[in-house]
Formats: structure tokens, C-alpha cells, sequence
């Protein structure tokens, strides 16, 4: 009688969207990609939640990966994960202290909001601050304000 119950209660409380993982960041691979290293000495790569930003040779990609290494990079951080994707890595959204990394990555300019995996209306506020203000990306001239996953499509047809 009890097997069907918790049974049941797995169906609603699925573990891994109500995870949190805390750390110290010790690598930044590219403007969306970090590895935190937690208290147990495990190294996990985090892909961050809902935003996407250039690829390294794409326009913009060096300077999203330096500002994603300047909020998080040897800091403490804490991971709200949210789904593991493709790739195994773990996807969530990263918080340095009251810092909401992946919201202050959008609001400089250096992410865009991935519309396709956003839940929060919030951040599609701030990349339209963002896209007003000429901030980041934004201020770059439009024919190289390519989204990430249109670069992406454009690489993989060539």
C-alpha cells in the first residue's frame, strides 16, 4: 500500500527540479557554461538555464565568456537546477550570493533570452532593457547579431 503512494508522490516531486547543488566555480567555458566543484570534491558542468549566448567565434562570444567569468568565476555559488540535458550537464540557474548570474548576463547585454527553454518573463524584460539601451551585444551592428542557435543552424547547413 505504501509503494503505490510513493509512487504516486514521484510523479509530482521529480528530484531533479528540486535540486540544488552549491560550490565554488572553477572553470568558465563559454559565456553559458561553467564547472562548479562541490563540497564533495565533484566537478559539475552547468549549462545555464534559459539564456544563450555567442559561440566563441561568433561576435560578442569572448566578452559573454568574460562576463559569465567575472559574476562566477572562484566564487561560491549556488546552482536551482532545473533539467540535465543532451549533454549530461546539468542545467540550472546559478546565484552568486543575491547575484541571479544568468538574470545579470541578459541585463548587461551579454546573453539573449533562449526563447524556446524560457520560463521566466522577467529576463525577457531585461534583454529588451538590454536591446534599448544598446547594452553588450546590442550595441554591435546588426548584421552580427546573429542568436546563438541561428548561428548554430547556419554552421551546421554550410
Amino acid at each position: 500500500m505504501l509503494a503505490p503512494l510513493l509512487l504516486a508522490l514521484s510523479l509530482f516531486v521529480h528530484p531533479a527540479l528540486a535540486a540544488e547543488l552549491r560550490g565554488l566555480v572553477v572553470g568558465v567555458h563559454d559565456g553559458d557554461t561553467l564547472t562548479l566543484l562541490t563540497p564533495e570534491k565533484r566537478q559539475v558542468k552547468v549549462r545555464l538555464a534559459e539564456i544563450d549566448t555567442p559561440e566563441s567565434r561568433q561576435p560578442y562570444g569572448t566578452r559573454a565568456r568574460q562576463a559569465l567569468a567575472d559574476l562566477a568565476f572562484r566564487q561560491e555559488a549556488r546552482v536551482v537546477v532545473v533539467d540535465t540535458d543532451r549533454y549530461g550537464r546539468t542545467v540550472g540557474r546559478v546565484f552568486v550570493g543575491q547575484t541571479d548570474v544568468n538574470a545579470a548576463l541578459v541585463r548587461q547585454g551579454a546573453a539573449w533570452v533562449y526563447r524556446q527553454y524560457a520560463h521566466d518573463p522577467a529576463l525577457l524584460v531585461l534583454e529588451q532593457a538590454a536591446r534599448d539601451d544598446r547594452r553588450g551585444l546590442w550595441a554591435l551592428p546588426e548584421a552580427e547579431r546573429v542568436p546563438p542557435w541561428e548561428w548554430r543552424r547556419q554552421r551546421r547547413h554550410r
